[in-house]
């Protein structure tokens, strides 16, 4: 069963910075606590207590808390009032829609002299004949009875008749208490039938799951969607049968719905735990040795092919505020992988990189984390040349801008300032068994005169 626990106060005194000795009020509705303990040690200063909407079967340990003044039980299982008396400065008790039979409890009451509002509507009680006269004859201090006020008149004329509506509500209050006996016994009955029910099913799904049987062979072989779809159609028969089967509403069927919805619950979250751990995991590399594009946490992603410095860059639009520690990085020469909380990011680069030379960084306003890859192939680019008449311009002419706004020019002799005229040298070509280039003396043209008398001697 669930009851109160240290970390459940605590959690519920958020309004007090989680300090629970000085606690003054404190919600504890809708916790499905089935036993109510350790209030009256840890929050001794509790003014407001609302447990309404919860499994209570019994008010108990709470009759040190002095100082209570409120007290809501709505919505519980309770069957009688009982363990108030301590509560010295109680005034207001709700135990609407309980299960109180027992109407003469209402006398442990009679120590709560602060006592002003009673709510008892929609509990068995109620019904009795004489309920109200009884109560207001009880309890003298009250003021409001289920939201009604009780008039001078009306408590007279209930004293007046105390005796024989007292007699009436016994009466009342021994049969009832014979129908909750015959309740119990019927619920006792029906809880063993269940459990005898699921003990059967359980022998039979091992039975037919062993290894030798042969149903078990056939199953295999027509594959588990078969086996779902019948267990899937066996727990909807159930889920019927469970809902339109008719029970009294009492303590115990309401218990008896609680523990099956919860145990349904379980059975889901079992199955999706199971179906989480048998999830395949990703193929990043294919059989053949293949590396693949996989992209499983949907990031939106740039890859720019920076050529003038010769480098990838990729932009991984990561969550803003997602911790870094959950990024894990890895470049290989061919690809890269990003694990994004354990979901990886995987994308095959255009070109070969260096791994070492790589860096990864996160924007700091967008939060991306951008992964910069330097090529492994370098490539060297020439650099831009300027125009002449860029350069002309430059040498020849430099503006001067003065105090009084006028513009300055200094010029420059072309002829004092040139630069060498590299475009035209030529390495010559060497002259094998000649050694170094030799400067060649300059041809000296004769002009020769035609004579008639000369003579060609090949010995001169």
């Amino acid at each position: 069963f669930l009851s109160v626990t240290e970390d459940l106060v605590r959690r519920r005194a958020e309004h007090n910075n989680c300090e629970i000795f000085s606690l003054e009020e404190i919600s504890l509705h809708q916790q499905e606590i089935e036993k109510l303990e350790h209030l009256d040690k840890w929050c001794r200063d509790l003014k407001i207590l609302y447990l309404q909407n919860n499994l209570i079967p019994k008010i108990e340990n709470v009759g040190k808390l002095k100082k209570l003044e409120y007290l809501n039980v709505a919505l519980n299982n309770i069957e009688r009032i009982e363990n108030l008396e301590g509560c010295e400065e109680l005034k207001k008790l709700d135990l609407t829609a309980n299960f109180i039979g027992e109407l003469s409890s209402i006398a442990s009451l009679k120590c709560n002299i602060h006592l002003k509002e009673l709510f008892l509507v929609g509990n068995p009680c109620t019904e009795f004949e004489g309920y109200r006269q009884f109560v207001v004859a009880t309890l003298h201090q009250l003021k409001y009875l289920d939201s009604k006020e009780i008039e001078r008149s009306e408590r007279i004329k209930a004293l007046q008749n105390y005796a024989e509506v007292k007699w009436k509500i016994r009466e009342q209050e021994r049969a009832y208490l014979l129908k909750r006996a015959r309740e119990k016994e019927e619920a006792q009955r029906r809880m063993q039938e269940r459990k005898d029910k699921k003990q059967k099913q359980m022998g039979s799904k091992l039975g037919f799951d062993s290894p030798d049987s042969p149903q078990v062979r056939a199953n295999q072989a027509e594959g588990d969607g078969e086996q779902e779809r019948c267990r899937t159609v066996e727990n909807d028969e159930e889920d019927r049968r469970f809902w339109e089967e008719p029970t009294p509403f009492t303590p115990e069927s309401r218990l008896e719905t609680h523990r099956y919805i919860e145990e349904k619950r379980r059975a889901k979250d079992n199955i999706r735990e199971s179906k989480k751990r048998e999830k395949p995991p990703w193929t990043l590399v294919a059989a053949e040795g293949k590396v693949l594009n996989v992209n499983v946490p949907k990031l939106h992603f740039s890859l720019k092919d920076d050529e003038e410095n010769n480098q990838i860059i990729l932009d991984l639009a990561v969550y803003r505020y997602l911790d870094t520690s959950l990024l894990d990085v890895d470049v290989q020469p061919t690809y890269i992988r990003v694990l994004v909380k354990g979901k990886p990011f995987q994308l095959v680069l255009p070109e070969e990189v260096k791994p070492d030379s790589s860096s990864a960084k996160r924007s700091q306003t967008t939060g991306h984390l951008v992964v910069t890859m330097p090529k492994a192939k370098e490539i060297i680019l020439a650099k831009k040349q300027v125009s002449a008449s860029i350069k002309h311009s430059d040498c020849n002419t430099q503006q001067k801008t003065t105090r009084s706004g006028r513009v300055e020019k200094l010029e420059v002799d072309p002829s004092k300032y040139s630069f060498p005229d590299v475009t035209k040298i030529i390495q010559e070509k060497e002259r094998p068994g000649q050694g170094p280039i030799k400067l060649q003396p300059q041809k000296v043209t004769e002009v020769k005169k035609s004579c008639v008398d000369f003579e060609n001697n090949e010995d001169v």
